[in-house]
């Protein structure tokens, strides 16, 4: 019954998100999520917040949780602006500052929901080239643009850019605002959140899904100079003006708080990490270098595809992107140790087989 969608719907390509089973007795290493729960006080807050109080609408603008992120980052609350995840930030940021204009600029392999980002508000993409390390060239975000989008670390690859690069993409690119995702920047990459003061065109996103082990909540939140904040809220209360409820802010301001358990949990994937890379490269995966908290691997002599198959029926699942350049990669998500144990297990009995 198509022919009662609008002609936008049909062009549309989604964003295919990593496979959630029903059955809990897999090991689940193809969506990134945290190995280790949220913050105990994380929970107690969502706890203490279940009750009479649900009858009422959450903060509309998530006062108490911006302004704990503000804080941090030694901002006012002006700079700080919270949605329902990251994708949701992301989603209205492309809205807010890339419709109407040139093309958008972002990497050839990167987070696939920007191409989808694009389709929908009916944005022009351009794809720049990784080279042949799968690193990305802050050289090449020059000339004529509608806007700059650099995931950093960059997913699937884990690589991140360095600081500077960052900086040199800001400064060929005065006009245009340039998005950096950071969903993974805990892992090990270093922030853009310090260069907002002196760059009126930066936009930092981050997320509690990932290092605050809250993706079931749904958080997300920005980081920019106060006029990029104002069209952010503009187009949320031109959308829906209470994406935060009272029990997602609850837990996220919690876990904001509790940098004790943040800063324990994300050493311990960082230290699993460097110990499955080490294991992976004697069985002969060759390994990007990593600041998230995955990793992107080729066999040479056994291929993905087989790798995916192999491990699902040993009940590992794993992610691979069927496309050009990566097709023979596997995004492994870290597990807690002994789950890297069974996967590092399983990949020896595959291509000892």
């Amino acid at each position: 019954m198509s022919r009662f969608w609008s002609p936008i719907v049909e062009k549309l390509v989604p964003y295919t998100p990593g496979e959630q089973p029903g059955q809990r007795t897999v090991i689940k290493l193809n969506t990134n999520e945290n190995p280790y729960g949220p913050s105990p006080l994380a929970l107690q807050a969502i706890q203490a917040a279940t009750g009479e109080g649900l009858r009422l609408y959450p903060d509309p603008v998530a006062s108490e949780l911006r302004d704990a992120i503000a804080g941090s980052f030694s901002l006012d609350v002006d700079h700080i602006h919270a949605g329902n995840g990251s994708d949701e930030v992301l989603a209205q940021a492309f809205n807010a500052f890339f419709t109407g204009k040139d093309a958008v600029v972002f990497p050839d392999i990167t987070y696939s929901f920007y191409r989808t980002y694009c389709e929908l508000y009916s944005i022009q993409a351009e794809k720049i080239p990784l080279d042949s390390a799968f690193r990305c060239d802050p050289k090449n975000y020059r000339g004529p643009c509608g806007g700059v989008v650099i995931a950093n670390p960059n997913a699937p690859t884990g690589i991140a850019m360095p600081l500077e690069g960052i900086v040199q993409i800001l400064q060929q690119n005065p006009d245009v605002v340039v998005i950096v995702d950071e969903a993974y920047v805990d892992f090990g990459a270093e922030s853009a959140a310090s260069l907002v003061p002196d760059f009126e065109n930066l936009l930092v996103v981050q997320t509690f899904s990932k290092s605050r082990s809250l993706a079931g909540l749904r958080v997300g939140f920005a980081i920019g100079q106060p006029h990029l904040i104002e069209a952010l809220q503009r187009v949320k209360d031109s959308f829906n003006s209470y994406p935060l409820g009272r029990l997602s802010l609850a837990g996220a301001v919690a876990a904001w708080m509790d940098r004790e358990w943040f800063d324990r949990t994300r050493h311990l994937v960082m230290a699993d990490r460097e110990k499955t890379v080490t294991a992976l490269e004697e069985q002969g995966f060759d390994v990007l270098p990593s600041s998230a908290n995955f990793l992107f691997a080729s066999h040479e002599k056994v291929s993905a595809e087989k790798l995916l198959r192999d491990l699902r029926a040993r009940g590992i699942l794993v992610r691979h992107f069927a496309r050009e350049r990566i097709g023979n990669h596997l995004r492994i998500s870290i597990g807690t140790s002994e789950e890297c144990a069974a996967l590092l297990a399983a990949t020896a009995s595959i291509i000892r087989e």
